[in-house]
Formats: structure tokens, C-alpha cells, sequence
């Protein structure tokens, strides 16, 4: 991006996070009438083994949002290269996401995507506003174990794998 004008704070941050590759990951909920919510997340990051603490990133403007108060349980699902048609199922349309038998009803009812790496549950134990995103963080309580699968990463606003060097 060599331009004779400078760039912004904005485009800069859109132009260095773009060139900064993140596993996905897919948090699933429930709304307040029992129906599924879910999207993607390359923001994902552990903090704590012991207790085993998770959290990720959102937009306060996100259909999900609402759905993740403090104590509210959620799900996460770690993909792998074979979970790419899940990936792009989920960063779809909001009102698309849980059409079709690519998840299933789990612990506590929360939508359970199949065919993940693999998947944790927990309940929101902090959910910090800053401007219009939000912080979440939560305390895993359970999950399983998929088959492994090869690094799926988002880069340049695009899907690929990872090779080791």
C-alpha cells in the first residue's frame, strides 16, 4: 500500500490485522426464546489453564450479543481445514447459520456444530463493554474432542491451511 497520502488509524488497523492470520473458531448460544445463535471468531484465546478460562472479542452491534450476558452458556468449536464449509455457513447470514444438520442440540441446549476439531462448553463469567465491542470471557466446563484436522486460518479476508516450516 504505497500511497503518497498517509493512512489512517482505521486503515492501518484494517490493513495489519488483515495481514495477521487467526485460527477460527465458531461461538454458538442460546437467544432469550431458546432459539440458536452463533458467528465466527478469530479472536479467540486462552487465558487460564487452571481454572480453564477462554475469551474472544464481538461487536456490540452483533445478533449475538444479547445472548451472551454474564452466566449465559456458550459453546465453542475449534475448525479444521475439513470444517471450512461449516466456516463459511457461519459467517453467513445470521437468519442462515443454523438451517440444515450441521449441528445438533447439546448440553444445556446449546447448538452443537458437527464435524469441529473440537468443542467447549463454559458460561460467560466476565463481559466487558469497550465502545461499541465487547470482551467475553469464560469458564470452560466440559467438551469433546474431534478428529484432528489441519490449521484452518483466515488471512487477507480469505480461508486457508498452514504448513509447518
Amino acid at each position: 500500500m504505497n500511497s503518497s497520502e498517509p493512512l489512517s488509524p482505521s486503515q492501518i488497523f484494517l490493513e495489519a490485522f488483515r495481514r495477521h492470520s487467526a485460527g477460527l473458531c465458531v461461538v454458538t448460544a442460546l437467544k432469550a426464546d431458546g432459539s440458536p445463535t452463533g458467528f465466527t471468531a478469530t479472536s479467540v484465546a486462552s487465558l487460564s489453564a487452571s481454572p480453564p478460562l477462554a475469551s474472544f472479542n464481538m461487536s456490540q452491534t452483533a445478533s449475538s450479543w444479547s445472548a451472551l450476558k454474564k452466566d449465559a452458556k456458550v459453546a465453542l468449536h475449534f475448525l479444521g481445514a475439513e470444517s471450512l464449509e461449516l466456516a463459511g455457513i457461519m459467517a453467513g447470514e445470521a437468519s442462515e447459520r443454523f438451517v440444515g444438520d450441521h449441528w445438533s442440540s447439546g448440553p444445556h441446549g446449546l447448538p452443537i456444530l458437527k464435524g469441529v476439531s473440537a468443542w467447549v462448553e463454559g458460561h460467560v463469567v466476565e463481559r466487558v463493554e469497550v465502545e461499541f465491542a465487547g470482551m467475553i470471557a469464560i469458564r470452560i466446563t466440559g467438551g469433546e474432542l474431534g478428529p484432528e484436522q489441519s490449521p484452518l486460518a483466515y488471512h487477507q479476508k480469505a480461508y486457508s491451511t498452514t504448513a509447518a516450516l
